[in-house]
């Protein structure tokens, strides 16, 4: 499956009006998460680019997490819903919704800015180097799947 360019200015504003769709009030069609807590669990993947909040994985667990999620999280194939995820996306407490929507859209405001050739050949936390498609399925294809999980 091809997912949206999110590099693409066009196709990353039409992300952000997915998510400024979004209200308070906003039910999932699956899930635990509530839709703050939703966009707080989206923008785990954008820290995880832009901050040092989370600790990275070492050699073992490192390698173990590339040969089993890697496929999974840069693949072309949609989530399934209700995947397990790694510990450092469950959100379980309560988050301020407006702060959360506003952190995710200045980070794919930010990602589209930057660009593909920037992503190119740059590290993940938990993958080694990935290419710019691969960056961009990782972003596209979670964003898409909770989106759509919260039914814009």
């Amino acid at each position: 499956m091809d997912w949206k360019n999110l590099f693409n200015e066009q196709e990353s504003k039409e992300a952000i009006s997915r998510i400024n769709s979004l209200t308070e009030e906003t039910q999932p069609q699956w899930g635990k998460m509530d839709v703050a807590q939703m966009l707080a669990h989206c923008n785990v993947a954008y820290e995880l680019v832009y901050t040092d909040k989370h600790p990275k994985p070492g050699g073992f667990q490192k390698f173990m997490i590339k040969l089993f999620a890697k496929n999974t999280v840069v693949g072309s194939k949609p989530y399934k819903k209700n995947t397990r995820t790694a510990p450092m996306f469950l959100i379980t407490d309560e988050r301020e919704f407006e702060k959360e929507k506003k952190r995710l859209v200045e980070h794919i405001q930010k990602t589209q800015q930057l660009g593909g050739s920037h992503f190119e050949g740059k590290e993940s936390h938990a993958f080694g180097a990935l290419s710019e498609n691969e960056w961009n399925t990782l972003f596209s294809k979670h964003l898409d799947h909770h989106l759509t999980q919260f039914g814009v």
